[in-house]
């Protein structure tokens, strides 16, 4: 490629201000996994759902957000990655207005079901988009580099505008700060963004959407239900229908002329090993994530706000590095990046391991190093997956990409949760049955009792928190010196396939 034709391939401000429309969606979707948690409290005095509806209520939008992303992703390929990205807008807004003023349980359940199948047309168009958009490598990478950092800010503030809406107004009003974004989209997206869809664009398959979702769901909440409840089962029933589907979906794919997934992409070496290295490290991560406000609360004694604050410094660190990883992906090579970004992050596991009772700031310090170690990983394998998928195949490549997310934020949960919580329990094993099974039953059993033999026992349960997360520390440090060392060995660059 000439230096003429670079420059004509290089983004202008058209574009940078289209990737801010991009940011728009995916800072409602980052703060909407947040602010429920806050909203929960007051919908479940407010509309008393039975303890099933509660769950539904808070797990229906991500089991079909996991569920339809690959369905969703290849869906832009046919009909055009902005207009889908149009449509999904306002049906979310729509959506969100419905849980707004939902009057019963049920409405609720069926209003976070549809933001969860809407939401799913969102993330993988606008990095499908971020790909039309920036054909440049470089200036790709930066781009989905602001695109993960607004996700990472909006997590962070969502707790802290939701909190100050139910300050002032009821439950429902976290759902609304969804209308005026996506109206923001809708006015501006038509203008900004460029339209991209394949000149003979197939069909969807209605048998690989049915195959699709009988794979993720399942394998989601079988995940989720081992996390809370461990291995029964009902869970483990599910995850053996997930990987059931998932061998008959992947045999449909291979034997279909255009398929929803083309499995064609798994052998491209670069695209497989990113999306592995994606998956693994959100697994450990995310199990970190769940973890570390249950010690800094459970075991530190903080309140749930002096946690907020303690945790917005690993949101700063994240931020940082991700910002930081393409500028110097472009010298030192993507491969290199992530590797010495999995040290750090090795590093910070160490320190988990000599973890006590009395050291939220270690705790912090560790997450923060962990956290700024992985996140030059998912941007730097979100664009090498991008990036490694033909231009007609981008939503479908990204939606693969969001979907190793889900997966590893699903296992991270289930497998540390499990991990620590198993390591509770076994030290724990002659406590009273409440404070034996959870910490936080030990911690509600000491407040009360307000007994000296309750302090005890408290004392306890938070030792034996921190031995779980001691061992959890050993554990992520030997899996991210494995990363470091499969980024190294088997990355290669991404071919240009603008």
């Amino acid at each position: 490629m000439t230096v003429d034709e670079k420059r004509r391939n290089r983004a202008g401000a058209r574009e940078w201000a289209g990737l801010a429309v991009l940011a728009l969606p995916l800072l409602v979707l980052a703060m909407d996994v947040s602010v429920l948690y806050l909203a929960a409290p007051h919908l479940t005095a407010q509309l008393r759902p039975t303890s099933t509806q509660a769950l539904w209520i808070m797990d229906a939008y991500g089991f079909l957000i996991a569920g339809f992303l690959v369905t969703m992703g290849t869906l832009g390929d046919r009909i055009g990655r902005r207009r889908l990205l149009l449509i999904g807008s306002a049906a979310f807004a729509a959506a969100s207005l419905l849980a707004a003023f939902a009057p019963s349980a049920e409405l609720l359940i069926t209003a976070r079901a549809l933001l969860g199948i809407t939401g799913a047309t969102l993330m993988p168009s606008t990095l499908a988009l971020i790909r039309t958009m920036f054909t440049d490598p470089a200036q790709r990478s930066v781009a989905i580099a602001v695109w993960m950092t607004t996700f990472t800010a909006g997590v962070a503030v969502g707790p802290l505008i939701g909190g100050m809406l139910l300050e002032a107004f009821w439950w429902g009003s976290v759902f609304l700060l969804a209308v005026p974004v996506m109206a923001l989209v809708l006015l501006l997206g038509p203008w900004l963004l460029p339209e991209h869809r394949p000149q003979h664009a197939g069909r969807l398959d209605p048998a690989s959407v049915l195959l699709s979702l009988l794979t993720i769901v399942p394998v989601v909440y079988g995940f989720k239900e081992i996390a809370h409840h461990g291995p029964d089962l009902v869970p483990l029933a599910a995850l053996v229908i997930g990987a059931v589907a998932g061998a008959l979906f992947v045999r449909r794919q291979r034997r279909m002329s255009d398929p929803l997934v083309d499995v064609r992409l798994f052998n491209n070496r670069t695209f497989s090993t990113a999306l592995v290295l994606l998956l693994m490290g959100l697994l450990v991560v995310n199990g970190v994530f769940y973890l570390v406000p249950q010690f800094l609360q459970g075991v530190a004694g903080l309140s749930p706000l002096r946690t907020g604050m303690w945790l917005t410094v690993v949101a700063i660190a994240s931020a940082g590095s991700s910002l930081l990883a393409p500028v110097v992906a472009r010298r030192w090579g993507p491969a290199r990046v992530i590797a010495a970004g999995a040290v750090i992050s090795v590093v910070g596991f160490v320190l988990f391991t000599a973890l006590d009772g009395s050291s939220a700031p270690a705790a912090v310090l560790a997450t923060a190093l962990v956290t700024a170690g992985l996140s030059p990983m998912g941007v730097l394998t979100t664009d090498l997956v991008v990036g490694s998928a033909p231009p007609e195949r981008t939503g479908a490549a990204a939606a693969l990409s969001e979907t190793s997310g889900e997966l590893g934020v699903g296992l991270g949960v289930a497998v540390m949760g499990t991990m620590v919580t198993a390591v509770y329990q076994a030290q724990m094993s002659g406590a009273p049955a409440q404070a034996g099974e959870t910490l936080a039953g030990a911690v509600a059993l000491a407040e009360q009792q307000h007994a000296p033999t309750a302090a005890g026992v408290l004392e306890a349960a938070r030792e034996a928190f921190t031995s779980g997360i001691n061992i959890v520390g050993i554990i992520g440090a030997v899996v991210l010196a494995g990363l470091a060392v499969a980024a190294i060995g088997l990355l290669r660059p991404a071919p240009d396939n603008s």
